[in-house]
């Protein structure tokens, strides 16, 4: 069953399985048809979801027409998601996060959108040229001109993060209330400063990549690289993507896979459910944003609203996931001494 969850400090509640829609409308054997996309959405809608994700440059802004269509007669059920910070055009100014290029993307994905408020609006990466107080007035501006209700942010560092929030206090600007970052069984980087930094500040973690790639669907064996477009995104995605072939065949990437696989048999589930209910068992985790390519992986998914692992299947999935020591995190958890017992 569907739960839902507090998006960070908001007083907003989201579906903890969010649909994600990055290759609604891609022209390519991986993508998925406007058909298919209307299907998958609304069968997610009477499943209970209430959260959808998407982004002005997914599919060059045709994923935010086919939502905007799709969602028609259904809006005012649904906590909207999209983002701003990627090229959209040729022009010098066609990217980034400065006033002029946040105030010409908002428009634009209103309109594709068919609504007049985004209900949260991500700034989609760091922007190192536009001064940071630009973009957060931007976006504050949009705010309190209805055309956004809350902000989100994604792939900062966490020093940017701060730095942020810090200076949306300082001016009495709206502050981000969700995060959506890379993480999955195979992609626990944001352990080490992420999730500390947004339980303590407010901000809803909103994973993606929950699946690595499909990397922790079974469907893949060490030592048999997939060639075949058909065989999945682990085919085809480039060197310089975060879920690149190399990047997710390792040693210890396998051990995690074997360990899902097991639980998975003796469960009776797929592999897929099972991590993803490892994720959904994760406190500081607001929605987890599933990127169904049809209508039946969506049905798989979604099934992992039933699993709940018990602490034993947890345990043995965090101890083969477990990250690298590293300095100084090590040192301060050994050495915390003042830290409260909960």
């Amino acid at each position: 069953m569907m739960k839902y969850r507090q998006l960070g400090k908001s007083g907003v509640l989201v579906s903890d399985l969010c649909l994600g829609t990055m290759i609604f409308g891609e022209e390519s054997s991986r993508g998925t048809s406007k058909k298919e996309a209307v299907k998958i959405i609304h069968r997610y809608l009477d499943a209970g979801g209430n959260h959808i994700d998407t982004a002005n440059v997914y599919a060059g802004g045709r994923s935010e027409e086919i939502v905007g269509e799709a969602l028609k007669g259904h809006r005012q059920n649904i906590i909207l998601a999209t983002k701003v910070r990627f090229s959209m055009g040729d022009g010098l100014n066609d990217q980034g996060l400065s006033r002029y290029h946040i105030a010409a993307q908002v428009e634009a994905s209103l309109k594709r959108l068919q609504t007049d408020t985004i209900d949260l609006y991500y700034m989609h990466c760091w922007d190192s040229l536009t001064p940071l107080e630009e973009s957060l007035r931007a976006f504050d501006d949009l705010v309190k001109a209805g055309k956004v209700r809350y902000m989100g942010v994604s792939n900062f560092k966490a020093w940017q993060i701060m730095k942020a929030l810090a200076t949306s206090d300082a001016n009495h600007l709206n502050r981000f209330v969700a995060g959506q970052y890379q993480y999955s069984l195979v992609k626990r980087d944001i352990e080490y400063e992420f999730v500390d930094l947004c339980v303590s500040e407010g901000i809803g973690i909103v994973p993606w990549g929950p699946l690595g790639g499909g990397f922790l669907t079974g469907k893949y064996q060490p030592g048999e690289k997939p060639e075949d477009a058909n065989a999945g995104r682990l085919a085809v995605m480039a060197e310089d993507t975060e879920e690149y072939w190399e990047r997710r065949s390792t040693q210890r990437n396998w051990k995690i896979v074997e360990a899902v696989g097991k639980i998975a048999r003796d469960r009776k589930h797929s592999y897929a459910q099972i991590a993803l209910a490892w994720l959904r068992a994760k406190p500081f985790v607001s929605s987890i944003v599933i990127g169904a390519r049809t209508l039946s992986q969506l049905e798989d998914n979604l099934k992992s609203a039933e699993i709940e692992l018990s602490s034993e299947e947890m345990e043995t999935l965090d101890r083969a996931s477990k990250m690298p020591e590293l300095y100084p995190y090590r040192f301060i958890e050994n050495y915390d001494n003042r830290k409260p017992s909960l």
